[in-house]
């Protein structure tokens, strides 16, 4: 039951200003719509203003960016402000002589929910990796192949198919026509493994069962813990400690843990296998994990260059082959003697 002050029942005579503004609006449409159309009355058109904006604006459409053609291209000024840059381009004569068969852009999934599961990416992460397909499809030129591949991870899986979604919305704005396939998952691109008595596993699928074994030790205080354990125990409470536990990895040989130079040598072997399934200059998108990059970066420069940033990018241009590669992270490139596909260690036999 209302009391007699109970706001509800006050009654106001007068419209607040907004309301009374737009009731004034509202009939001068409607005296206007009437009189135009001979006193019949008419609906109101209900449109949000921003919409009936945007549309009056594509019913008159600027004409089309004049283009610019260049040895052989064709862009607009929009494309060549768009791709602006700091590269330094070998000279003409130099470039002649190189052949380079194919180019593969090595990218770290986006910012990830967590490395304890096998979670996906967060929001954040996916507009990352939505930006970088972007920026990426401003650099490929008309006629190009693009083979995207990724690792079989969640977080990796889902930074694939950003980068396809930004790359393809790339194109649509600059008008390029570029062959790009849709994400497809490749054993070579997992990332480092540790040995646990079931079997190689993918560090963070080693992690939930290092966890559930330690769990049920400390909970029945009995039995000793197996050695696999004690690794992995240890490799985690550095990165507890706040410290690098990929630089521990690439530094103190780990009797459970893939060395890192099985980790780069499963890169190139998957990088020959997509090379000789596509013949011809093509590219190769590559979605994948921090510990094997950064193995692969050691590798080619000889010191480690630290963790790469989400997104970030190692490029690696393969010269005509297969023989040798150039491969710049970083702002520096190293040429690099690429191992040959059929040299591969069977390090977990």
């Amino acid at each position: 039951m209302s009391t007699p002050n109970d706001p509800r029942k006050l009654d106001r005579y007068e419209a607040p200003n907004y309301l009374a503004r737009y009731r004034e609006r509202h009939g001068a449409t409607q005296a206007t719509n009437g009189s135009s159309n001979g006193g019949a009355s008419t609906t109101v058109d209900d449109t949000p203003l921003y919409l009936r904006r945007f549309r009056e604006r594509g019913a008159t459409a600027a004409p089309p960016a004049p283009t610019v053609e260049h040895e052989g291209a064709t862009f607009t000024p929009a494309l060549a402000e768009a791709t602006r840059g700091k590269e330094v381009a070998a000279p003409i004569q130099r470039r002649a002589t190189e052949r380079f068969v194919c180019e593969i852009s090595i990218i770290r999934h986006g910012i990830t929910q967590g490395y304890s599961t096998d979670a996906g990416l967060t929001p954040m992460g996916g507009w990352q990796a939505h930006r970088r397909g972007h920026e990426l499809a401003r650099r490929w030129d008309a006629g190009d192949t693009v083979r995207l591949v990724h690792a079989d991870t969640n977080r990796a899986r889902q930074t694939a198919v950003q980068l396809y979604n930004g790359a393809c919305d790339g194109m649509d704005m600059w008008g390029k026509q570029i062959e790009l396939t849709e994400p497809e998952a490749i054993p070579e691109l997992r990332n480092f493994g540790v040995w646990t008595p079931d079997g190689l596993k993918d560090v963070t699928s080693a992690f939930r069962q290092y966890q559930s074994t330690m769990e049920k030790l400390e909970r029945m205080a009995a039995g000793e813990r197996p050695r696999w354990l004690v690794e992995i125990d240890r490799f985690y409470r550095v990165q507890l400690g706040g410290a690098d536990p990929i630089q521990m990895w690439l530094t103190i040989p780990l009797m459970y843990f893939e060395p890192p130079a099985l980790c780069v040598r499963r890169f190139w072997r998957g990088f020959h296998r997509l090379i000789a399934e596509n013949r011809g200059e093509q590219r190769i998108l590559a979605a994948t994990h921090s510990g094997p990059m950064r193995a692969f970066a050691t590798w080619a420069h000889g010191y480690d260059p630290g963790e790469p940033l989400n997104t970030e990018e190692i490029r690696v241009k393969v010269r005509d082959g297969a023989q040798t590669a150039l491969v710049s992270y970083r702002n520096r490139v190293t040429e690099v003697n690429v191992p040959p596909p059929d040299e591969f260690p069977q390090w977990e036999s």
